[in-house]
């Protein structure tokens, strides 16, 4: 006969059973969400084909490691053949545990490369302290990651950035560059050299928070530029997390923008011919409604969900 303490402890193991079956159904949902996001990304841009020798450039952040860890899984059911090698630059940054991503790339059996540079101390002695380290920074490892990609015969590199990334570069060329630009999944490199895709273009950050946490992903801290709290661009993510979390979906409907463009009713002379337009007596449902009121529906982008963010 069970005693009220017995009965507490299967109680207990209940629903302690409950929680961990839970906790692995959502696991394998968000699974399924990242190669979801990725293979429609890689579908709807063209960015890997056959024969491909892609670089993943690997921080040591969470974003770079979900990265790598999804194309493993994505490789392994691609219907084309291509090549994955792990690069990580070694910045030589004061206290940067240098043994922790050969030992973790070792550990998953890919190919690796791990270039070593002193660009901290090149940052360091040309930005005085307290100003902005990125932009300096961004071009010296642009140009080595060009040469290490041209010595590894690959012929695409691979950046970790994701949905929320791409967003806050657009808000921040228009509120501090002035343009209406942001981060292409796509596009040619400055040298010309090398395709530059971002296979995470339709991916939330708080997946890869998520994702990191499950896979327990050996992260690396950034004291470079990670302690420069007061970059725009971390304004930026807070304006949008904020904005988030008031307005559920407001993201995912901004991030539907950047693939829907009018530039008929912006104001770029070289993207519409403004001078030479002429009336032509034909209707046309794309044209200037100035009376109406505007009618806004839930935006709707394959591969994405809402997800609230905070």
């Amino acid at each position: 006969m069970n005693t009220a303490s017995e009965n507490t402890w299967v109680d207990a193991e209940a629903a302690d059973a409950a929680k961990a079956a839970k906790i692995e159904r959502e696991t394998h949902k968000l699974e399924k969400r990242l190669c979801r996001q990725m293979g429609q990304a890689i579908s709807d841009f063209n960015l890997i084909e056959a024969g491909d020798r892609i670089m993943v450039c690997m921080s040591g952040g969470k974003d770079s490691y979900g990265m790598l860890d999804i194309l493993l899984k994505m490789k392994a059911r691609a219907p084309v053949d291509f090549e994955l090698v792990a690069v990580n630059l070694d910045q030589k940054q004061p206290g940067f545990p240098a043994e922790v991503l050969p030992n973790y790339l070792q550990g998953l059996g890919v190919e690796f490369h791990i270039e070593t540079q002193d660009t901290y101390s090149i940052v360091k002695d040309k930005i005085p302290e307290g100003k902005t380290m990125c932009s300096l920074c961004s071009r010296l490892r642009r140009g080595i990651l060009y040469r290490v990609a041209r010595e590894l015969k690959c012929n695409k590199l691979a950046l970790g950035h994701h949905r929320d990334d791409m967003l806050q570069t657009f808000f921040l060329n228009m509120f501090f560059g002035g343009k209406l630009k942001g981060m292409p999944p796509k596009l040619v490199s400055d040298n010309g050299e090398f395709m530059v895709i971002r296979p995470l273009a339709y991916v939330a950050e708080s997946d890869l928070i998520r994702w990191a946490e499950h896979r327990q992903f050996p992260i690396i801290p950034c004291t470079l530029c990670g302690s420069q709290e007061n970059l725009q661009r971390l304004q930026v993510g807070n304006m949008l997390r904020e904005w988030q979390k008031k307005h559920p979906g407001r993201i995912e409907n901004m991030f539907a923008a950047l693939q829907n463009v009018v530039p008929s009713h912006l104001m770029d002379a070289g993207l519409h011919d403004f001078k030479n337009l002429q009336i032509t007596g034909i209707a046309s449902d794309d044209g200037d409604k100035a009376f109406d009121e505007e009618e806004f529906k839930e935006a709707s982008l394959p591969g994405i969900q809402v997800i609230s963010i905070g």
